[in-house]
Parts: structure tokens; sequence; C-alpha cells
């Protein structure tokens, strides 16, 4: 039963909101006098309006003041002004099914740095150049909207509305269907766990959507105990799934939910999802290791998600190529050799033992969960823009160590995600921005500052040096530099992603789509193999992961991959420093 943002009949539309803490609710619309809502029972106020028509102009009083539609599905300008009335959906037009999992090899894009315009049907027409890279998937960051023209997208404050900077409802819906008519997945990054810190007008009249019993690093919690918040965002969940047609969801931070509710809302929003698309692909970030969420079925199918972004996985990688082993990453810099064996052959490294930096226990047992439970990376958003600089690594390594990460996300039997531009090569920032005003700007510009304020002394910089996250010149520079592709080494790194890409079609998806049986590793000094069974065959990958030339025994026979120097001896593989090699075993 829907229940939240405008309802379409045969004559007009319902016009709703749920308003637990107001005496009354009227209906404001520019062409027409306010107009008394019904209460209906539950803290709900209804109106039905005969004749009503797309694209009308309408918000909510309440009170003295005016509130937009926190369902509604457009903003007419920001997100604290008239909402729009839209049309019902159009239905899919998708010829296909949805891709399986297993062949996601997923690009992480912010709509409005992609491209110059920044535009979802700018967005579209580019499309074909992450098609012809090799990816098979689309991820697009938080589009919900927020206040001001630019923001990473986790402080929308209107979840079911497209943001008016990026376009309208209907351009997000053709951004959709190009992808799909490329053959391209699309993912869209949800935040269920807290609303952004302007716009969010909730606390004046739905109080009971927040919490003081949980806090969380934005504020109040969200009251996930309470069966009418967590209709919302099942409801905005649809929305997604339904009508725009999208082929999964990412769940922002849910290890940040009410816990007395996390388990309840957890369990429901995969239950929503799954009925309305079976196969819909389901990603957690969850920095507790809940193995318990990705468990399969007898045929290997998701009971309740598909995957969980690894940042176990991302740590140990960034530890072992850059030696920071500084606040998070000193639970990875004891022997991030191991780690990252651990991390490829069991999915977390941590699976109930105690971090040291956390001083708690966390995780649980991961090494019954299938590769494709895991979504590995080595940038992403968060790793690249919440350092000072928003540097991406191909700035501070040398050329061997990424080439060999991407030899390693590309050849492993775990979905592989990239940050946009990273296919390339290019070394474009992505520092935190955002557009807010007044005394919120500069507690965000001086919160940052203080932040990394201890960074700058240790490497003695000038705290001048942070971009400022409210200037516009700091979103202009993490905008991707087409122009460039065409420069030797962009195209050279591209060329390399494309076979990579066209290598996991030929050796990971036919073993993967036969139904996983297990994975071990061997070590020899920083030398690592990693076997993975499949019903059709194995996959065995062996890594120099150190500075000097090691050895250790491998499947007979040539690798079906390699990059770098590597070569057969007295049936051993020896691998120069930061080379790899993988072998294909079929039944």
């Amino acid at each position: 039963m829907t229940r939240f943002g405008p309802l379409w009949g045969q004559d007009g539309a319902t016009f709703r909101l749920w308003a637990p803490q107001a005496a009354g609710v009227s209906l404001l619309r520019p062409e027409a006098e306010p107009q008394p809502m019904h209460a209906t029972g539950e803290g709900f106020f209804e109106l039905f309006v005969d004749g009503a028509r797309p694209g009308q102009r309408y918000m909510f009083g309440v009170g003295m003041a005016a509130y937009p539609d926190p369902a509604g599905r457009a903003q007419e300008k920001d997100a604290d002004g008239w909402s729009l009335l839209c049309p019902p959906p159009a239905p899919p037009r998708r010829s296909h099914a949805l891709r399986p999992w297993y062949e996601a090899v997923i690009a992480e894009v912010h709509v409005g740095a992609a491209t110059p315009e920044g535009t979802f049907a700018a967005l579209a027409g580019r499309l074909d150049h992450f098609h012809r890279a090799g990816f098979t998937a689309i991820e697009l960051m938080p589009v919900a909207d927020f206040m001001g023209d630019r923001n990473w997208g986790y402080d929308g404050v209107l979840p079911f509305a497209p943001d008016t900077s990026y376009g309208r409802p209907e351009d997000l819906r053709a951004l959709v269907d190009a992808a799909h008519d490329q053959g391209l997945g699309v993912l869209i990054d949800v935040v269920y766990n807290h609303f952004g810190p302007a716009g969010n007008f909730l606390h004046a009249y739905a109080g009971d959507f927040f919490t003081d019993s949980h806090a969380t690093p934005w504020g109040p919690a969200i009251a996930l105990d309470h069966p009418i918040v967590r209709a919302f965002f099942c409801e905005n969940l649809e929305m997604w799934l339904k009508d725009y047609d999208v082929d999964g969801l990412r769940f922002d931070a849910v290890h940040a939910f009410l816990p007395a509710a996390a388990e309840t809302f957890l369990a429901e929003l995969a239950t929503c999802a799954r009925a309305i698309k079976p196969d819909a692909w389901l990603v957690i970030e969850n920095d507790d290791n809940l193995a318990r969420w990705l468990q399969r079925d007898d045929q290997g199918r998701p009971l309740l998600y598909t995957a969980q972004w690894n940042d176990d996985d991302h740590h140990a990688l960034r530890v072992l190529t850059t030696g920071d082993d500084s606040a998070h990453f000193a639970d990875y810099g004891e022997d991030p050799v191991g780690s990252v064996q651990l991390a490829l052959a069991e999915g977390f490294i941590y699976q109930g033992e105690v971090s040291p930096y956390r001083g708690l226990a966390r995780g649980e047992p991961s090494d019954d969960l299938p590769p494709d439970a895991f979504v590995t990376y080595v940038q992403n958003h968060d790793q690249i823009g919440n350092r000072p600089l928003g540097d991406r690594l191909v700035s501070v390594l040398t050329p061997e160590k990424p080439a060999l990460l991407r030899f390693i996300l590309m050849l492993a039997p775990q979905i592989p995600m990239f940050f946009m531009g990273e296919e390339a090569g290019f070394d474009t920032p992505f520092p935190f921005f955002c557009d807010f005003e007044g005394n919120l700007a500069e507690a965000v510009r001086s919160g940052r500052r203080a932040e990394f304020a201890p960074f700058f002394e240790r490497h003695r910089g000038s705290i001048d040096e942070l971009p400022d996250p409210l200037a516009l010149e700091t979103f202009l520079k993490a905008k991707l530099p087409w122009q460039d592709l065409p420069k030797p080494g962009h195209k050279d790194s591209l060329e390399a992603f494309r076979r990579l890409a066209e290598l996991r079609r030929e050796l990971v998806w036919p073993l993967a789509a036969s139904g996983f049986r297990g994975a071990s590793s061997e070590r020899e000094g920083e030398v690592i193999e990693t076997v993975w069974r499949f019903g059709a065959g194995a996959l065995s990958m062996a890594l120099n992961l150190g500075s000097t030339p090691g050895s250790i025994a491998a499947p007979p026979g040539p690798p079906a991959a390699a990059l770098g120097l590597v070569r057969r001896e007295r049936g051993a593989v020896v691998l120069e420093p930061w080379s790899g090699a993988a072998w294909v075993q079929r039944l």
C-alpha cells in the first residue's frame, strides 16, 4: 500500500503528508487558496484535488510555515521550495533480463562531476565510453535532492526527488533506459541512515522520524523502530526499482542504523526489493562485517543482500602499496601481505577478531561466502575524497603498483569496482565539496580544517593547501577531463583496462556461472597464490606483493594472463616484484 507522496486517480491526484506532530495541514498551491487536508489516522493528512495536472506546484502548510513534500517526486528549484506534481511513470522499455551479478564490472560515478554539464542527459551521452571500456554497470552516487547546486549526495533531504541540478525525473529515467540499451546495469546509492543538515524540515511536523536514543555522526538517529518510518524508506526503494527500473541499490553505512531496529529494517528492505525484482543487485556498506546478510540459498542465490563493499580488502591493499598505516589503516599494518591473502580467499579480514584501532571484536566468519558476495576496489568516493587533497593513487604510486592492483581486481572473482576515470588513469582529484550557506558553510569549512590539521603538521605542509569545500573551484577541479582521453598515457591505460575486461569475460565469467566450491591459498614470503574452485574448474592467481623476486608452486602450463616478469623454473613460477599471473583449469 502506497502511503507517501501524491497518488494519481482517474480525475485528479490525492496529496498526502505524514505529520504526527501537526494539529492541521493545508495544501498550498500558487493558483488557489490554502485547502485544509483531512486527518485520516496514524498522523496522515490527505486531500483529493479534482483536475490536478502534472507540473502543478504545491507545498504543505503547517502552522505559519510552508514545507516541500518529503515524498514528492520532483522540485521546481531547490529542496526548500515548491514541489512539482509528476505524471505516473512510464513502463520499463528494457528488452532483456538483468545481467547476472557475477558479470558486474562497476564504475562508480558522480553525476555532477562526470561531465562538464553535470547532468543526467550529459552522462547518458557518455555511456558509450563506459561500455567500450569494459564496464557492465554504473553506480550513481546519491542523486536525491539536496540543498544547493553541488554536493556529494550524502546530504540529501528529499529522497524521492532527483536533484534539480542534475535534471528532471524523466531525464534520470532516460539515463537508465540508455544504459540498458548499452547493456549496462544501473545501481543507485541510497542514504537511509540520516538526512542532510540543510533543507530537512521533518523535525517541524514529523518529529517521530527521529530518536534521541542513539546518536550518529550526523546527529540523532532515524527512528527505524517506527513502522511508518520504515515504510517511508521501503516505498523509496520501491520507487527506484519500479519507477526508474534500476537494477539495484547500494545502501550507505547500514552500520549507522538505529541498533534496536537495524535487523528488522535490513530484512524488510531486502524482502521488499526481492518482491519487486527477485534478482535485484542489493549491495550494503557495513563496517560491522556481518556475513549473515550475505548468505546464499542451496542454488547460490542471495537470500537477502547480494554483496558488501569490502573495505577490509581496500585497506590492506592501500597499506601494502603506500605504506600508510595511520589511523584505521593500523589494523592492517602488521602483515599487509597476509591480510590481502585472507581477503582474496575468504572476503573479510576481520571475522570476529579484535580490531586494535577500535578496541572491539569485529566481523563474522565469511569463508563460506562466494567471491561475488564482495565488491572490491582500490579507490571509491570515500577513499579518494576523504583524503585531505582528494588525490588519487595514480598520483602517489609508481606505475607498476596501480597496474598490479587493477590486475588483481579484474581477474579475481570478486566484483570489481572503479571510480570514474580510474580506467583511463586520470589523476583528477575528487575532494569533498558542497554548497551550503551561512553558519553551516563556515562550520563545514572549519570542521575540515580541524580534521586535517594534523596531516599537514606531520607532512610539513600548510593547511591553506586544503581545498575549500565550499568553493566552486573545488567542485570544478573534480570534473573528469574528457579532453585528455586521446593523450598517450590515458589512451594506453584505457586500452590495458579493456584487455583485462576481455580476459575477465573469458576466464572468470564461465567459472563464476558454474557455482562456487571453495577457496584456498598458499604463501612463500611476499608471494601468495589463491585458488578459487568452481563447478566448471579452478582459477589460480599468483602475486608477488613485495619488492624482491619470489617464487611459488603453481599450476602446470603457461598462465592465461600475466603482468610483469613471470617465468617458470623447475616446477615453480618465479615472479619479479609487483607482478602477477593467472591460470584456469577447466573440468
